[in-house]
């Protein structure tokens, strides 16, 4: 009821780990994996990253502040760790890069992976991510850069500040599987008694329930103009949730921030999908799109 297919991956139910949360070794990954139809690993560059001084994260009331600044181990170090990952769903590599060499590089280095990610939307990294999506014409090359290299399924991951509804029509162009929407939306707080911003790098990306109806309205637009896949990515915590993505065009659904309030945030959606599908006697694949009929 709940198995869906994404690009030729076969997903035991529609619940993907989006990246950064949970995704910096195999063990969280397995964790995550036995619940999941798909992981999506931290995003990785070729070499280490040190990230932003601490407060990187802050929890407020409508979900979380986050500028972590890509904190990562190298590329070689970080595939000897995912070796010891189980497949027990697909594994999906999150990479992030300054130009096109980096990510060939990068996918020649982790193909064993069964998907990649390419992060086009981090929000406050400068020459990557967001900045990149920026630049239609750029991304489309990087696309086009990895598609040369692999067989393996290419997802682009891109923002709800993009003009997404033209850089997705030109990155499918390009020959990408899958669009990813969104990563978190630019945002900052500061602290009242020290008029100062909380986080270390002044602003951070915005996650969490606050983003879900900008995300959401971002999967029902592409759903009418794009002919492959949409994941949708943006303040998930409830099964009626990701029925909603669901129903607005999703293929499948990135899970975040939820899991900053609950481990089994997995396991929960996926038996109350499992309850509601089998109340309705239907699949969930059968359910893509319909809020568009």
């Amino acid at each position: 009821m709940l198995e869906v297919e994404l690009c030729g991956l076969k997903l035991k139910n529609p619940l993907i780990l989006a990246s950064g949360i949970f995704g910096s070794s195999s063990s969280s990954l397995n964790e995550i994996a036995e619940n999941a139809g798909a992981v999506v690993t931290k995003s990785i560059g070729l070499e280490e990253r040190f990230g932003y001084r601490n407060p990187t994260v802050i929890n407020w009331k409508c979900g979380l502040i986050n500028a972590i600044g890509l904190a990562s181990p190298g590329a070689e170090a970080f595939a000897e760790n995912l070796k010891r990952f189980d497949f027990s769903s697909p594994l999906i590599v999150s990479l992030h890069g300054k130009n096109q060499v980096e990510f060939v590089k990068l996918v020649e280095i982790f193909d064993f992976a069964n998907a990649f990610e390419i992060n086009f939307s981090c929000p406050h990294v400068k020459e990557m991510g967001m900045d990149i999506g920026k630049d239609i014409e750029f991304s489309s090359l990087i696309i086009k850069s990895v598609k040369d290299v692999t067989e393996k399924p290419i997802f682009a991951k891109i923002s709800a500040m993009h003009d997404y509804l033209r850089l997705s029509k030109e990155l499918e162009r390009a020959g990408v599987d899958a669009i990813t929407i969104s990563n978190t939306i630019p945002g900052m707080k500061i602290d009242i008694i020290s008029k100062k911003p909380i986080l270390s790098n002044v602003h951070g990306g915005v996650s969490g329930h606050a983003i879900k109806p900008i995300a959401l309205k971002c999967v029902y637009d592409l759903y009418k103009v794009l002919d492959i896949p949409i994941i949708g990515c943006g303040g998930i915590t409830s099964f009626e949730d990701v029925l909603e993505f669901i129903f607005a065009g999703s293929t499948a659904v990135e899970i975040g921030s939820a899991l900053f309030y609950s481990k089994k945030i997995f396991y929960s959606l996926k038996e109350s999908l499992l309850a509601f599908m089998g109340a309705k006697s239907i699949s969930i694949s059968s359910l893509i799109g319909s809020a568009h009929e």
